[in-house]
């Protein structure tokens, strides 16, 4: 296994997600750093409040990508480049339809583990093709959401920025660190 690039990735995510929104659009409701009030209230053990997730700290925000998204795609275990592909969908989607959308992508069954016949068709991806499936597969899923025409274009920016910063980890990466 190579070094985590969980930093990088998360920095790219966190770009993305800015601070505290409480958007009357957003079926997520209250966020900051694109935590939603259901994942900080699932992460503590308890219902957070509105001012919870105003006041969540970036260094939590970021445990909690670590924990709830990273670990749960095992992104350290993903080539690179795939890992921020996946990794950004899971933050955006869930992390086994992350999974599930991955594994279509890389024609093997979708149920949404990432176990090891799902980790080594990553491996044995051809790397670009798997990013930019992942990319076309996820902007399918988004543009059929009820919210789309209200968030598609930012979403739609986000996700061709996350493929180019996906590509290039990709590109950037020895060929001995591209498979599993």
């Amino acid at each position: 296994m190579t070094a985590s690039r969980f930093g990088e990735a998360v920095e790219i995510v966190l770009q993305h997600e800015g601070g505290f929104v409480h958007h009357p659009g957003d079926p997520g409701g209250a966020t900051k750093f694109g935590i939603t009030r259901e994942t900080l209230s699932r992460a503590r053990g308890y219902p957070a409040s509105v001012t919870d997730v105003r006041e969540l700290t970036r260094a939590e925000a970021v445990a909690l990508y670590r924990r709830l998204y990273w670990d749960a795609v095992r992104a350290d275990e993903l080539p690179p480049g795939l890992d921020l592909a996946v990794f950004d969908l899971a933050v955006n989607s869930g992390p086994v339809r992350a999974v599930r959308m991955l594994q279509t992508t890389l024609g093997v069954p979708a149920d949404g583990l990432m176990g090891p016949v799902t980790l080594k068709a990553a491996g044995e991806a051809d790397l670009p093709q798997a990013i930019r499936r992942l990319t076309r597969a996820r902007l399918g899923f988004l543009g059929r959401l009820a919210a789309w025409p209200v968030f598609g274009r930012g979403w739609r920016r986000r996700v061709l920025a996350v493929e180019q910063g996906a590509l290039r980890l990709a590109f950037s990466s020895p060929p001995h660190s591209r498979s599993v």
